[in-house]
């Protein structure tokens, strides 16, 4: 309720009238209220006489009957009572309540009951009935903001916590229930509120009993409707019948200068609260004023409503307007204003409210007055007043001390409020207060982590004080993670909890929290909004609601979220609300967000654990090397999970990354603990899977903080070093990780100088190596790197500097368990230090040679002294000795000390620097030892690796060796003062360095020296340096820009000096090198430069980057051709090589004869780079044509590999391409043999015309070689159809004879076709006539007869009248001439004249076998071949000629009806051409089938029919009647025989009016239109075929419907086939639809679509085993072993029990086909051990088995069925599969095995029966 939410106590508590505070609070009046002090005493030293006193007396005890007011302070809370009047300003309107500011800052609370009565009873009538008449009018449509409203106190309810709420009423009942109807006067001014609206007026109800107070509309202020209960203040203007009616007005003017007077009869009692009234002042005082008004009344003006402008100007006796603020019925106290706001022309609406400073912190205020019994009045530095109310000074648990408050010459104050009354901030001195960051709902942020205190326990929830001002609700479903049954339990009262912000509604004053543990510790981004939900975040929400269709869940404010079904898991959920409740907390990954419309598509499944760190980790800004400190959260096995500070990102610590000493490692990991923090850790890399991955390793740091390493593969460069560590161990090698992800292989033979027997012993799994890459392949992304120390370049101070470091870490380790640990023994072990003595006592003697020892000093600790150091010591049990400390190992309480006298007896002696001394080794570890330092008496700490990647010699460390050591520094502090020393290279017990590489040492890279000459070679020069050793000058490092063709090294003479600077090395073969006994004698020469740019650079270091690309001009220098690659080898500088193959190396055909002519050694080239290589050394893949690609437009050299005649040449071209010469592309004029001339492995210069489908095209023509050649050339390039033109003669090669016509190749795009009758003069009957007489690849002269540049069709002639060449047939074919031009019209009429058939049936027998009959016929049309010849010769093919044929009805005969089937039948086939000849334009990517039976050359139906009307004799007429009589027999033959399939339309109609339900029909009438790429007549068929077939054949249908899927697969689009399968599985039963389709979709390689089919057939199907069946299979097939397996488990989990044998047999089988025939045997094997007498298994194993597996597995699993425990019958049977497998596959001896294995079977039996 907005009752309980007031913001800060007003007045404080209740108030207590106690003498003792009175007493105190007058006290502090006078010590600072001077001026009152002054008239109190003159008022004590007034003097009269008896009768004045008497007098006075009366006059005074009549005031104060009156109201007598003696001091002025400000309206406090506890003065309130239930019925004081008070006049307030509405600050908010909600839809139950409103907000009221009162004087002195006060608020309260009108709830909507408190308006007036008539609107009370609406509001129940509507409450009891939902159908009231009467509507509701909103609460903020009576009152408005800034409304001055008179209000009488109500209620006065007090809280636990000590506040108070008030609550006022406007009902005029109360306002005004000290009036009568007689007291009622003109003038006088009311408060009411509309009791009824009438037709001109309204009643108001002013709340006095008997009177009826109308006001009429044109006396309203609005001139408008006024709503029932609203609230107005009125001016009576007319008083009748004893105050029973009033007349009221609303006018502002008058309203505004009405006051109160005396005749109208005011009395205390009825004194109301708004009045106008004129008054004097009585008395001025600090606080303020006492008026007296209405001749006797006495009120008083506090500080607070004195006008600022006249505060000091106010006189005693002064006239002023007032305005009533306050009425106290029981003490009579009146409150008046002077303020200029609260009077006229204002009074009746303050235009200020609110103010937006109201929570401000404001610093620097200085207080300007104190009132002792109100507070005090604070000046902001902006001149603002803010009143301090008194309790409000002090913090509650104080006494007010003003004495403090006065010594401060500034303070810090927060605006808490503003009071419209006063127009005035309210402020606040508590600092607690003041300083919280929550003091208004504002101040919340949606997703803050809050703490608070339950303050009680409700039906909806907990409510939460959060602070003072701030109060929370905790729904009763976000009181934990689950639901809690009785939460009464655990949120009692005072209970502290830490929540999440929900939602904040500041407006109402509302904050909804959350206790989910999940909710409140959540590192996951938060979705405040739908803008924060972006595609691919991942957050913690709550399900709010579970439905059948999903999940819809929340996250903060009102963001939402659908989870679809799909999306809730990765298996099946079949009923959502089984596995998930309201209030879950639920990670959901966003797949789609719609901020527009606040949509949002959420996945539970979606969500991996990547995407939660990548969530947690993304507000980090993470940079490899930047420093972080972290805070240690959880130790695991591995590592150490941290949080980054302040960010509290999660991070990753592996254990190895601690230290680069291995050793330290482990010993940093158990001795950090959770919560320690650790400082100066680095960022190495971020992952999906890991998150951030931090390091501590120090030369780790120094690399990254270098920022000089590479930071991706491109960068990486040959002979680069880097620091890494080592990632996997294996037996060829090591891999080495780097930063930015980098991986590099050390293989066996490279990780040290020494020889490695075993991988594993060398190196630590996470340690700190140094390598040098030394291979590159740039086509995988790997390269190759050396661990060898002598490849490496390194300092002594880099070991310095690890041993110092190491002993940091060690001396950190001990402290931190020291100062964790207070055992005595981690006391006693941090006491002692190496080379501290002891006092020791000899204990017994162990196994290894070692003695115990016991000290008082180490007492706790175990004291260990071995052999070695017992050696000439008598060591008897009891002995006392001094022993001096060697190693403290912590982690073991042991402490290991020697007794040699010359280490306990030797007093030391002094060391000087850069001495050389013998020191001999005492104690070895695996990182360092401790050495003596010859016979100083000084022990120190060496490190036992010279170099990070050094292998530890064990030989070179034994405990006695000596070593060759040079002082550095005789104490150093980081060693806890110990020598620092330097170990030599070559020490004194062994070990020699090879001269060549020792000098090599010292000769530093990027040092410049002075060099001589020494040998001159086309591709170096040998050297000889300043030590005497040799060096080496690359060809490419003399000269800056050599000149093309000349030779760099000759310009330099042996014996010449020039200088040169160390650029790098080169390893070389020794002068003792021997393959197998001497393989490792190799010798270092330095690589050296002469360049000058080199030669200045400052940087000594430096190393050429390797940044090529494609298209790179480079200066390359000949080295050799190697004739088997047909290769070029070329250097381009010291470490890179380059490849020039031949192709790119020659201009000309020639040049190729003697290709090693063309380059000498050492000869500069300039070339282009193609490519970069992945060998050792870097190579590039170079041209020395100028070409490094092959685009459009280059002319280059190419190779013949292949020749293909129908097509042309197969080119090999430059840098691994390929392409294809036409034959039209071969030459500018055609020949009739144009390959002859070429040859496989030719060589011929080509010119690229462009790419198509990775392949080139291209051609030889010349004129394209060569810009000068003839532009006349007899066969142009034609280039597009525009280049062809109607009547024009062209060449072409003849590309195909089909049944459209002769189709001939124009150019490599274009092609034209020359119809039958255009092709010859003679009249053809059969195609193959031309395929059999014009050769293969023919050269044409053709004309064109038309062209279509829309289709890209040509219309060619190659008739000798068009062409002027011979026909293409001979005349000894002696074939018939065409017929000349006639209508086709005149000619049907003339045969249907001459000759009708008897019957229809027998036309269309006619029509059906025209074939036969035209064939029988032969004879009679040749002998009428010259009558035909003068008649016009009908267009065939009409459609292509243009000519259309119509039929008029009565002339329609059965021979025209043959014509007309024949004519429509070719229609569509000549639209829907799809091959040889790009005219199908829709259909172009069909492929039709050959032509069936009746699909002939319209010029064979001609002859038909122009053979029939030709006169004959008698003879013929009758012989012509039995053919026809046969042919009809023939035919109905064929008719009665159901194996012929129909060869037409009408023949399969017929077909089908007796068969309806066949499936098989409809399909081959499909399949019949299909051939004649029909593609819509075949769908029409499909659809009759489903409307046909009955219902009852259901197997029918389906096959019918199987065939509509395939067609749409095929022909159609996705969405077509999608609408057919929707259709099917509505009309069939859906298992088979879904199972043919996903066949079709396998066997078209659809292999997407048919996986996403079968996923769904198994939700859907889960409980059908030829779903898992089908599937397995599909996944088998395509290689998913591990996927269908998976399907096996879970067909497993959905199937009952007793498919389970079966279906793991059948799966076992799938395998044995198409997986892994191990795990299929394995799968039978297990089910026969759990069923081993399912003899049907048995046998499907041995058949697989036989078909798959050897004879060995064979016979070993029929040995064991013939031995299986069941019926005789079923072991003969195996007998005799074994006998017959070993009869087909076995020899004798086996044969003869299997023999006595089943007789000895039987004697088994024989012998168990007889017992």
């Amino acid at each position: 309720m907005a009752s309980m939410e007031e913001d800060f106590p007003r007045g404080g508590t209740e108030k207590k009238t106690t003498d003792s505070k009175k007493v105190k609070a007058h006290e502090v009046d006078n010590l600072f209220e001077t001026r009152e002090t002054v008239v109190t005493k003159k008022r004590k030293t007034v003097q009269q006489d008896g009768k004045q006193k008497t007098k006075q007396r009366k006059e005074e005890r009549g005031d104060l009957k009156l109201n007598t007011e003696t001091n002025v302070e400000i309206l406090h809370l506890r003065n309130l009572k239930i019925g004081t009047l008070m006049l307030g300003c509405v600050k908010e309107v909600s839809d139950f309540e409103a907000v009221v500011g009162f004087p002195s800052g006060l608020v309260g609370y009108l709830p909507i009951f408190n308006i007036c009565d008539s609107y009370t009873s609406i509001l129940k009538d509507n409450v009891d009935s939902e159908d009231s008449l009467k509507e509701v009018v909103p609460l903020p449509q009576l009152l408005t903001p800034g409304m001055l409203i008179r209000c009488v106190v109500s209620s006065l309810d007090s809280f636990k916590e000590g506040q108070t709420s008030l609550k006022v009423s406007i009902n005029p009942k109360g306002v005004n229930k000290v009036l009568s109807s007689g007291s009622l006067k003109p003038g006088m001014t009311l408060s009411g509120c509309v009791e009824s609206v009438e037709d001109h007026g309204f009643l108001v109800d002013i709340g006095i009993s008997g009177t009826k107070a109308f006001l009429p509309k044109q006396s309203t202020s609005s001139k408008k409707d006024l709503n029932v209960g609203q609230y107005m203040t009125v001016l009576i203007e007319e008083v009748k019948n004893d105050g029973r009616v009033v007349r009221l007005s609303q006018d502002p003017q008058a309203l505004g200068k009405a006051c109160a007077e005396t005749q109208q009869g005011w009395t205390l009692d009825t004194l109301l609260p708004g009045l106008l009234i004129q008054a004097r002042i009585k008395k001025v005082t600090p606080h303020g004023l006492i008026l007296t008004y209405l001749s006797s009344f006495t009120g008083m003006v506090d500080f607070l409503h004195l006008d600022e402008d006249k505060a000091s100007t106010y006189n005693t006796g002064d006239e002023v307007l007032a305005r009533v603020l306050y009425v106290e019925p029981s003490t009579r106290h009146v409150g008046l204003s002077l303020r200029w706001h609260l009077l006229p022309p204002g009074g009746a609406v303050l235009d200020e409210v609110s103010s937006e400073r109201v929570g401000e912190v404001v610093q620097g205020c200085k207080m300007s007055a104190l009132h002792h019994h109100s507070g005090a009045l604070m000046k902001m530095p902006d001149g603002t007043t803010v009143f301090v109310h008194k309790n409000l000074t002090k913090e509650a648990n104080e006494e007010f001390n003003p004495n403090s408050l006065l010594s401060q010459p500034e303070l810090t104050l927060r605006v808490i409020e503003y009071s419209p009354m006063e127009r005035m901030h309210m402020g606040t001195l508590r600092r607690s207060t003041v300083n919280t960051e929550l003091y208004r709902y504002q101040d919340v942020k949606v997703g803050q982590i809050v703490e608070g205190t339950v303050m009680d326990l409700q039906k909806q929830g907990a409510y939460v004080r959060i602070t003072n001002h701030i109060k929370g609700l905790i729904p009763r479903n976000h009181l934990a993670d689950v639901v809690l049954k009785n939460p009464e339990k655990i949120f009692t009262s005072g209970l502290r909890v830490k929540c999440r912000v929900l939602s904040v509604d500041a407006q109402q004053k509302k904050l909804c929290l959350t206790r989910k543990k999940a909710l409140v510790e959540s590192t996951l981004p938060l979705f405040l909004s739908y803008a924060d939900a972006k595609v691919g975040r991942v957050s913690h929400g709550f399900i709010v609601c579970v439905k059948d269709f999903g999940c819809i869940v929340r996250f903060y404010e009102d963001v939402k979220g659908l989870v679809p079904k799909a999306e809730l898991s990765t298996e099946y959920v079949g009923n959502p609300e089984e596995l998930f409740f309201v209030g879950q907390v639920v990670k959901a990954k966003v797949l789609d967000c719609d901020e527009e419309k606040k949509m949002l598509r959420l996945s539970f499944r979606a969500v991996t654990e990547g995407d939660v760190k990548e969530e947690k980790t993304a507000k980090f800004d993470f940079v490899v090397g930047k420093m972080v400190e972290v805070k240690v959260c959880r130790k695991v096995l591995d590592g150490l999970e941290v949080s980054i500070v302040p960010e509290e990102v999660p991070a990753f610590i592996p254990t190895v990354h601690l230290s680069d000493h291995v050793t330290n490692c482990l010993s940093l990991w158990m001795v950090l603990e959770e919560g320690d923090t650790i400082s100066n850790l680095m960022c190495l890399s971020k992952t999906k899977k890991r998150g951030i991955t931090l390091t501590k390793k120090p030369l780790l740091k120094a690399c990254l903080e270098d920022d000089s390493g590479p930071k991706n593969f491109s960068e990486l460069q040959v002979g680069m070093q880097m620091v890494g560590w080592v990632k996997n161990i294996m037996p060829y090698g090591v891999f080495i990780d780097f930063p930015y992800e980098l991986f590099g292989l050390a293989p066996k033979a490279a990780m040290s100088d020494q020889f490695i027997t075993d991988t594993s012993v060398v190196f630590d799994i996470g340690q700190t190596v140094v390598a040098k890459v030394t291979n590159l392949d740039e086509e995988k992304n790997r390269f190759l790197v050396s661990l060898r120390v002598s490849e490496l370049i390194s300092s002594e101070e880099e070991s310095q500097a690890r041993l110092i470091q190491g002993l940091k870490e060690k001396k950190a380790i001990f402290e931190m368990m020291t100062c964790r640990g207070e055992s005595d023994v981690l006391q006693q072990l941090s006491a002692v230090s190496l080379g501290n003595k002891l006092k020791v006592t000899v204990g017994d003697s162990r196994e290894d040679g070692s003695v115990a020892l016991t000290s008082d000093q180490l007492s706790e600790a175990t004291v260990l002294v071995s052999k070695y150091h017992t050696e000439g010591v008598n060591v008897s049990p009891g002995c006392k000795l001094t022993a001096v400390v060697l190693h403290v190992d912590i982690s073991k309480s042991e402490v290991h000390v020697s007794l040699l006298p010359k280490l306990t007896g030797t007093l030391r002696k002094k060391l000087e620097k850069d001495s050389k001394l013998t020191a001999t080794v005492q104690y070895t570890d695996k990182e360092f030892a401790v050495v003596s330092l010859a016979d100083t008496g000084h022990l120190t700490i060496i490190p036992t690796r010279t170099h990070i990647n050094d292998i530890l010699n064990s030989k070179k460390f034994l405990v006695g060796s000596c070593l060759n050591v040079t002082v550095k520094e005789n104490s150093c502090e980081e060693l806890g003062g110990l020598p620092l020393v330097e170990c030599h290279k070559q020490n004194a017990t062994g070990g020699t360095q090879k001269p060549e590489q020792s000098k090599f040492k010292s000769t530093g890279l990027g040092e410049v020296m002075t060099v001589t000459v020494k040998k001159v070679k086309p591709m170096d020069v040998v050297v000889t340096l300043p030590s005497g050793t040799a060096g080496s000058i690359h060809v490419s490092q003399i000269e800056e820009s050599p000149v093309v063709g000349s030779f760099p090294t000759s310009t330099l003479k042996v014996g010449s000096k020039v200088e040169a600077r160390v650029i790098g090395a080169q390893t070389v073969h020794g002068h003792k090198f021997l393959p197998i006994s001497h393989p490792s004698f190799k010798v270092c020469l330095p690589e050296l430069t002469l360049l000058p740019s080199k030669l200045n650079e400052a940087d000594k270091k430096t190393v050429d980057k390797l940044n090529y690309k494609p298209g790179d001009e480079v200066t390359c220098f000949a080295s050799k051709f190697d004739k088997e690659s047909q290769c070029l080898e070329v250097h381009v500088k010291p470490n890179v090589m380059g490849t020039v193959e031949l192709l790119a190396m020659i201009t000309k055909a020639s040049q190729a004869k003697h290709p090693q002519t063309l380059f000498k050694l050492g000869q500069t080239a300039s070339a282009k780079v193609v490519g970069l290589g992945n060998t050792k050394p870097f190579r590039l893949s170079l041209s020395l044509t100028g070409t490094y690609k092959m685009e459009q437009g280059v002319i280059t050299m190419a190779k013949v590999w292949k020749i293909v005649p129908h097509m042309g040449l197969f080119l090999q071209l430059p840098f691994g391409n390929s392409g294809l010469a036409s034959l039209t592309d071969l030459s500018d004029e055609f020949t009739d043999n144009p390959l002859e001339p070429y040859k496989l492995g030719q060589l011929v210069r080509c010119y690229v015309i462009g790419e198509e489908n990775e392949n080139f095209n291209i051609s030889l023509r010349p004129s394209r070689l060569y810009k000068d050649h003839n532009q006349n050339l007899t066969d142009p390039d034609i280039q597009s159809i525009s280049d062809i033109k109607e009547g024009q003669i062209i060449r072409g090669y003849l590309m195909s004879v089909t049944d459209l016509g002769i189709f001939v190749r124009l150019s490599r795009t274009i092609s034209g076709r020359v119809l039958f009758q255009n092709a010859s003069k003679y009249f053809v009957n059969d195609q193959k006539t031309f395929s059999e007489h014009i050769p293969a690849n023919a050269l044409l002269t053709a004309k064109v007869l038309s062209v279509n540049s829309k289709n890209e069709h040509v219309n060619l002639s190659l008739l000798p009248k068009d062409t002027g060449k011979p026909d293409l047939l001979p005349e000894s074919l002696e074939l018939p001439l065409h017929l000349k031009k006639e209508p086709i019209e005149e000619y049907v009429t003339k045969a249907t004249k001459r000759k009708r058939v008897n019957s229809e049936s027998q036309q269309q027998d006619d029509e059906k076998n025209g074939q036969t009959i035209k064939k029988k016929k032969e004879g009679p049309v040749k002998s009428t071949e010259k009558k035909k010849t003068k008649k016009k010769k009908p267009k065939t093919e009409d459609n292509d000629s243009g000519v259309e044929v119509f039929f008029r009805e009565e002339e329609v005969t059965p021979l025209t009806d043959q014509v007309k089937v024949n004519l429509e039948a070719k229609e569509p086939e000549r639209l829907q051409m799809a091959f040889g000849f790009p005219w199908g334009s829709t259909l172009c990517s069909l492929t039709p089938f050959a032509a069936v039976d009746d699909t002939r050359d319209s010029s064979e139906d001609e002859q038909e029919v122009t053979s029939k009307p030709m006169k004959k004799s008698r003879k013929e007429l009758k012989q012509e009647q039995q053919n026809a009589e046969q042919q009809l027999s023939k035919l109905e033959a064929e008719l009665m025989d159901t194996s012929v399939r129909p060869d037409s339309t009408v023949a399969f109609e017929r077909l089908l009016l007796s068969s309806p339900d066949s499936s098989l029909l409809w399909l081959q009438y499909m399949a019949f239109h299909l051939q004649a790429t029909q593609i819509e007549q075949a769908r029409a068929v499909g659809e009759r075929a489903l409307k046909t077939i009955s219902f009852r054949e259901e197997r029918e249908k389906l096959n019918v419907w199987v065939a509509m899927l395939n067609l749409e697969n095929m022909y159609g689009t996705q969405e077509s086939l999608q609408k057919v399968f929707e259709r099917a599985i509505q009309f069939c039963e859906p298992l088979p639809v879904y199972q043919q389709l996903a066949d079709i979709y396998a066997k078209s390689d659809k292999i997407k679509e048919a996986e996403n089919l079968y996923k769904s057939m198994v939700k859907r199907f889960k409980q059908e085993k030829a779903v898992y069946l089908s599937y397995g299979n599909f996944l088998l097939r395509q290689r998913q072993s591990d996927a269908a397996n998976a399907l096996l488990q879970r067909a497993l989990q959905s199937l009952s029990n007793k498919e389970h044998v079966d279906l793991i047999a059948k799966f076992a089988r799938l395998e044995f086909q198409y997986g892994n025939a191990e795990k299929a045997k394995s799968m039978f094997e297990k089910v026969l051990s759990t069923y081993p007498k399912r003899t049907d298994l048995w046998s499907v194993f041995i058949d697989l088995m036989v078909k798959h597996g050897s004879q060995k597995e064979v016979r070993e699993l029929f040995d064991r069925v013939i031995h299986l425990s069941v019926s005789v019958k079923k072991i003969k049977f195996f007998f005799k599969r074994y006998l017959e497998y070993e009869k087909k596959n076995g020899t004798p001896e086996t044969i003869q095995a299997v023999k006595q294995k089943a007789l000895e079977y039987v004697e088994s039996k024989g012998a168990e029966a007889a017992s």
